[in-house]
């Protein structure tokens, strides 16, 4: 396993793979590793030939310089971790590496549009812009790849795909499923700042993205009715405080007027447990009632269903 930490190291290291002929698969991290992130190497390396992992905790994309101190950090664990699975190139620069004028920020910055504007842009504001610039600069450091990023930050995902879309990288952005311990909890490198009691607590969200789940599986289609169910489940737990839970179309993040089956549906959720903000979400599908077939166009159309 390669450890490099400068850009033009990184570059050059995944420059000579693709010049032998290797695919590269780019995992994105800001390190504090855990089964999340390895299930992410694990598939880039079934799906590549050689894995690149990077360990950056950005600046950018905290608002609250508190958070940043406490955000977790090991990078001797991060590269035993990698080197257990065969990671074949780990980018682990410092601030300075890539912001070369730090503290003062660097003078360009890349903002996305609609995907970036609400819910967790909403309540962070510019932690998608430096998400989406630090993001920016780890694709055109990489060149060809594909991009492995988490399901669990789903919109974020989403701002990704905008942004190498729009930018024209040359860069496959791939969703991997959340991976969850035991009792639902989404791994997160943050939960390592929780409290025994504080852990317990958190699987509220869980609880009530499954709840939310259910409710629309039975015919509830009023996005105002799932996001006041989610809200009262989180409201029974005291350490636990709900910033919001809605169910959004998937592709853009805004609420539909009416949950239909037309379009793919996502149940959000982000909280404060104690002094950890956790997101989460999960896939919701809106079951169709019995199909009607049109004797006339040959077209099949769905029933109303639902309220």
């Amino acid at each position: 396993m390669d450890v490099v930490y400068s850009v033009g190291g990184f570059r050059q290291a995944l420059e000579a793979a693709r010049a032998e002929g290797r695919t590269v698969g780019l995992v994105p991290t800001m390190g504090a590793l855990h089964a999340g992130h390895e299930s992410l190497m694990i598939r880039a390396a079934a799906e590549c030939d050689v894995v690149a992992v990077t360990i950056f905790v950005n600046p950018l994309q905290f608002g609250d310089p508190c958070d940043l101190d406490h955000y977790p950090r090991s990078l001797a664990d991060d590269l035993e971790r990698c080197g257990a699975l065969r990671v074949g190139v780990v980018f682990a620069p410092s601030v300075t590496e890539m912001y070369p004028d730090w503290p003062e920020p660097p003078s360009t910055l890349v903002s996305v549009g609609a995907e970036a504007a609400l819910w967790e842009g909403a309540s962070r504001p510019g932690h998608f812009e430096g998400v989406a610039t630090v993001v920016a600069k780890l694709f055109s450091l990489a060149g060809r790849c594909r991009a492995y990023f988490g399901e669990k930050d789903f919109q974020q995902l989403a701002v990704v795909r905008r942004l190498a879309a729009d930018l024209g990288f040359p860069v496959e952005v791939v969703g991997c499923p959340t991976v969850r311990d035991l009792d639902g909890l989404a791994l997160s490198s943050r939960n390592s700042r929780l409290s025994a009691e504080e852990r317990r607590a958190a699987t509220v969200l869980w609880r009530a993205l499954g709840t939310a789940r259910v409710a629309v599986a039975s015919g509830e289609r009023r996005p105002p009715a799932v996001a006041a169910l989610m809200a009262s489940v989180v409201g029974g737990e005291p350490l636990v405080s709900l910033d919001y839970g809605a169910v959004v179309d998937a592709q853009d993040l805004s609420i539909p007027a009416v949950l239909a089956g037309r379009r793919p549906l996502r149940l959000i959720i982000a909280a404060e447990v104690g002094p950890v903000r956790l997101i989460d979400n999960a896939p919701v599908e809106v079951a169709l009632r019995a199909s009607r077939h049109d004797p006339v166009t040959g077209l099949v159309s769905a029933g109303s269903g639902g309220r």
